[in-house]
């Protein structure tokens, strides 16, 4: 582990207990029946924690949308041609994904990144050019990175958490771009769930019938080979991984660090979360799941994070929709927490 990675995983601090009891107080003086508010209460309490304070901003924030390749391909598990990936990034770069659309409905900056991709491109400006490796080997013939290209993909995303940190991001949310990246998401997952490939490997792009079961062949292989330990996550991540998915691991590490609240987006996102929650345990206590993504693997990792989604909408995009569409429900419970009035100050009786 590097010296990099070792010091943000030391600065990650335990949400403040006291903020959160008081947040739990507050609402229970609301002008409402108690717990009437259901999970929104429990979620104002929780950022009350996370940021030490009752009165809190949840604006600006930013979706990160980090995008490599993935040698996978090659045994032909996604729907889509590799190249699709550098073409998206253009589209995002233009404004036109789904990504960008839901990112300027939610007042949400959105930060393109190539950690990885494959084609030879000139970026336009507001692409961010880090490409460590131009995508990843083969994970069922090799390892997909070496260590060290894990270790800079990590803290990669360390730095770039410190730096929207810096630049007063409130909330950072995690997005990805990756053909063949549910493959990768599917092998870290069965390592750290200890679920059986066919039970977390889904249909990505779109796979189905025998495309589907080659997908699970090529992640059964991929465990075979490579035998990864959940107890090594870094040299699992090296094996089985993805640059954008060691990318955002490391971006969920430096947002704990920086005290803020990571908002997780889907399946690539909850293998991200397993990585690095079991390089720094604490970051765990910063992590909000945005939604729970129709991928079948997502439940797993979501179940061993024990976190319970915001939203269940039968997504499987990816880009970072579900935690950009999660974002609202953080406004709200902010704004309860922080403008509705208490039965003293709005001279309305208690309940008997």
């Amino acid at each position: 582990m590097t010296a990099e990675i070792a010091a943000a995983i030391a600065a990650i601090r335990l949400p403040d207990a006291e903020a959160a009891r008081r947040a739990a107080q507050a609402m229970d003086e609301k002008t409402k029946p108690l717990g009437s508010l259901g999970r929104l209460e429990a979620l104002a309490v929780r950022l009350a924690g996370i940021y030490g304070a009752l009165d809190f901003a949840t604006e600006p924030r930013a979706v990160v949308v980090m995008a490599a390749d993935h040698g996978v391909v090659r045994q032909g598990v996604s729907a889509y041609p590799p190249e699709v990936t550098a073409q998206m990034v253009l589209n995002f770069a233009a404004g036109g994904a789904a990504i960008n659309v839901l990112a300027r409905s939610a007042r949400v900056e959105t930060v393109v990144v190539d950690v990885g991709v494959a084609t030879d491109r000139t970026w336009p400006a507001n692409v961010r050019a880090m490409r460590i490796a131009r995508g990843t080997a083969d994970l069922s013939a090799e390892p997909a990175m070496t260590l060290a290209e894990t270790e800079a993909a990590v803290g990669l995303g360390i730095r770039l958490a410190r730096e929207l940190s810096d630049r007063g991001m409130r909330v950072l949310a995690t997005g990805e771009m990756g053909i063949g990246n549910t493959t990768a998401a599917a092998a870290l997952t069965a390592v750290f769930t200890g679920r059986p490939a066919a039970e977390v490997t889904g249909q990505g792009t779109g796979v189905a019938g025998e495309a589907l079961q080659r997908k699970i062949a090529v992640v059964e292989r991929a465990l075979v080979r490579h035998a990864p330990d959940p107890a090594a996550p870094l040299a699992t991540l090296s094996a089985v991984g993805g640059l954008e998915i060691a990318a955002l691991a490391g971006l969920i590490i430096g947002g704990a660090a920086a005290g803020l609240p990571v908002v997780l987006d889907g399946f690539i996102a909850g293998a991200a979360a397993l990585v690095a929650t079991m390089l720094a345990p604490a970051a765990k206590d910063h992590l909000i799941a945005g939604h729970r993504s129709a991928e079948r693997g997502h439940r797993a990792a979501l179940d061993r994070l024990a976190l319970a989604p915001l939203l269940d909408l039968d997504l499987r995009l990816g880009e970072g929709t579900g935690a950009v569409l999660a974002l609202p429900l953080l406004d709200a419970a902010a704004r309860i927490l922080g403008e509705m009035a208490s039965f003293a100050s709005a001279g309305v009786s208690r309940e008997r």
